[in-house]
Protein backbone atom coordinates (compact mmCIF):
# COMPACT_ATOMS: atom_id res chain seq x y z
CA UNK A 1 0.00 0.00 0.00
CA UNK A 2 1.05 3.46 -0.76
CA UNK A 3 0.62 6.22 1.58
CA UNK A 4 0.43 9.87 0.83
CA UNK A 5 0.41 12.66 2.94
CA UNK A 6 -0.54 15.95 0.88
CA UNK A 7 -0.03 19.49 2.21
CA UNK A 8 -0.27 22.76 1.20
CA UNK A 9 2.57 24.62 1.21
CA UNK A 10 3.05 28.41 1.84
CA UNK A 11 3.76 30.45 -1.45
CA UNK A 12 6.76 31.93 -0.50
CA UNK A 13 8.43 28.78 0.88
CA UNK A 14 7.23 26.85 -1.97
CA UNK A 15 8.78 29.04 -4.52
CA UNK A 16 12.15 29.22 -2.44
CA UNK A 17 12.42 25.63 -2.16
CA UNK A 18 11.56 24.13 -5.44
CA UNK A 19 13.87 21.70 -6.56
CA UNK A 20 14.96 20.85 -3.37
CA UNK A 21 12.12 18.75 -2.53
CA UNK A 22 13.95 16.69 0.09
CA UNK A 23 14.47 18.75 2.60
CA UNK A 24 10.34 18.72 3.01
CA UNK A 25 10.82 14.78 2.87
CA UNK A 26 13.50 15.36 5.82
CA UNK A 27 11.36 17.72 7.78
CA UNK A 28 8.54 15.59 7.91
CA UNK A 29 10.82 12.15 8.25
CA UNK A 30 12.33 13.96 11.46
CA UNK A 31 9.25 14.61 13.12
CA UNK A 32 7.91 10.80 12.63
CA UNK A 33 11.07 9.80 14.62
CA UNK A 34 12.28 12.34 17.13
CA UNK A 35 10.47 13.15 20.54
CA UNK A 36 10.37 15.84 23.55
CA UNK A 37 11.02 19.09 22.50
CA UNK A 38 13.05 18.80 18.87
CA UNK A 39 9.51 16.89 17.78
CA UNK A 40 7.77 20.19 18.99
CA UNK A 41 10.21 22.67 17.37
CA UNK A 42 10.12 20.66 14.03
CA UNK A 43 5.71 20.77 14.51
CA UNK A 44 6.22 24.28 14.66
CA UNK A 45 8.07 24.29 11.58
CA UNK A 46 5.64 22.07 9.84
CA UNK A 47 2.62 24.46 10.80
CA UNK A 48 4.77 27.86 9.82
CA UNK A 49 5.54 26.22 6.31
CA UNK A 50 2.33 24.63 5.74
CA UNK A 51 -1.52 26.35 5.36
CA UNK A 52 -4.45 24.57 6.36
CA UNK A 53 -6.88 23.32 3.43
CA UNK A 54 -10.41 24.82 2.99
CA UNK A 55 -12.16 21.73 3.16
CA UNK A 56 -15.54 22.92 1.78
CA UNK A 57 -13.95 24.21 -0.78
CA UNK A 58 -12.00 20.77 -1.13
CA UNK A 59 -14.87 18.88 -0.82
CA UNK A 60 -16.81 21.14 -3.61
CA UNK A 61 -13.66 20.40 -5.83
CA UNK A 62 -13.98 16.57 -5.76
CA UNK A 63 -18.14 16.51 -5.89
CA UNK A 64 -17.77 18.40 -8.72
CA UNK A 65 -14.42 16.11 -10.28
CA UNK A 66 -16.18 12.82 -9.06
CA UNK A 67 -19.89 12.39 -7.32
CA UNK A 68 -21.39 14.22 -10.71
CA UNK A 69 -20.25 10.91 -12.49
CA UNK A 70 -20.64 8.18 -9.98
CA UNK A 71 -16.89 7.51 -9.70
CA UNK A 72 -16.44 7.91 -6.02
CA UNK A 73 -18.53 7.96 -3.06
CA UNK A 74 -18.06 9.56 0.64
CA UNK A 75 -18.64 8.37 3.17
CA UNK A 76 -18.57 10.35 5.84
CA UNK A 77 -14.98 10.02 6.63
CA UNK A 78 -13.23 9.57 3.03
CA UNK A 79 -14.07 9.20 -0.86
CA UNK A 80 -13.72 5.58 -1.65
CA UNK A 81 -13.82 4.68 -5.72
CA UNK A 82 -16.32 2.96 -6.31
CA UNK A 83 -13.84 0.31 -8.40
CA UNK A 84 -12.21 -0.38 -5.12
CA UNK A 85 -11.34 -3.93 -4.58
CA UNK A 86 -8.84 -6.17 -2.81
CA UNK A 87 -5.95 -5.74 -5.41
CA UNK A 88 -6.85 -2.14 -6.63
CA UNK A 89 -8.10 0.69 -5.08
CA UNK A 90 -7.63 4.11 -3.68
CA UNK A 91 -8.90 6.59 -0.52
CA UNK A 92 -8.79 10.38 0.19
CA UNK A 93 -9.18 11.20 4.11
CA UNK A 94 -9.54 15.09 4.37
CA UNK A 95 -7.82 16.95 7.04
CA UNK A 96 -7.54 20.19 8.43
CA UNK A 97 -3.73 20.25 7.88
CA UNK A 98 -3.10 17.95 5.22
CA UNK A 99 -4.97 15.13 2.89
CA UNK A 100 -4.14 11.53 3.32
CA UNK A 101 -4.43 9.42 0.37
CA UNK A 102 -4.24 5.25 0.57
CA UNK A 103 -3.53 3.53 -3.21
CA UNK A 104 -2.88 -0.01 -3.42
CA UNK A 105 -2.50 -1.95 -6.67
CA UNK A 106 -1.85 -0.29 -9.90
CA UNK A 107 0.53 2.81 -9.56
CA UNK A 108 -2.28 4.71 -11.21
CA UNK A 109 -5.03 3.85 -8.85
CA UNK A 110 -3.96 7.10 -7.34
CA UNK A 111 -3.59 9.44 -10.18
CA UNK A 112 -7.57 10.02 -10.05
CA UNK A 113 -7.40 11.88 -6.96
CA UNK A 114 -3.99 13.58 -7.77
CA UNK A 115 -5.51 15.05 -11.45
CA UNK A 116 -8.47 16.61 -9.11
CA UNK A 117 -5.86 17.85 -6.95
CA UNK A 118 -4.09 19.90 -9.44
CA UNK A 119 -7.15 21.91 -10.16
CA UNK A 120 -6.66 23.06 -6.31
CA UNK A 121 -3.39 24.76 -6.35
CA UNK A 122 0.18 23.97 -7.67
CA UNK A 123 1.78 24.19 -4.14
CA UNK A 124 0.54 20.86 -3.21
CA UNK A 125 3.13 18.40 -1.77
CA UNK A 126 2.51 14.97 -1.85
CA UNK A 127 4.89 12.69 0.36
CA UNK A 128 5.38 8.88 1.37
CA UNK A 129 7.66 8.17 3.68
CA UNK A 130 7.37 4.70 4.03
CA UNK A 131 8.34 4.45 0.06
CA UNK A 132 10.24 7.28 0.11
CA UNK A 133 8.64 9.26 -2.71
CA UNK A 134 7.66 12.82 -2.91
CA UNK A 135 6.87 16.32 -4.86
CA UNK A 136 4.82 18.65 -6.21
CA UNK A 137 1.37 17.76 -7.57
CA UNK A 138 1.58 19.97 -10.20
CA UNK A 139 5.17 20.78 -11.12
CA UNK A 140 5.52 24.90 -10.56
CA UNK A 141 6.48 26.53 -13.74
CA UNK A 142 10.73 27.59 -13.37
CA UNK A 143 11.35 31.12 -13.52
CA UNK A 144 13.35 32.52 -16.73
CA UNK A 145 15.75 34.77 -15.60
CA UNK A 146 17.26 36.54 -18.66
Amino acid sequence: MRSYQIYSIENEVADYYYGRERMFYDLFLQYLYVSGSLKEIIRKQINYITKPFPILNIHHLLNQSFLRKSEMIWDGEKYLSKRNSSENGVELQIREQMLILHAWGHFDSESIFLEALKKYDGRLLAIDIENERFGWIKPLKERKFV
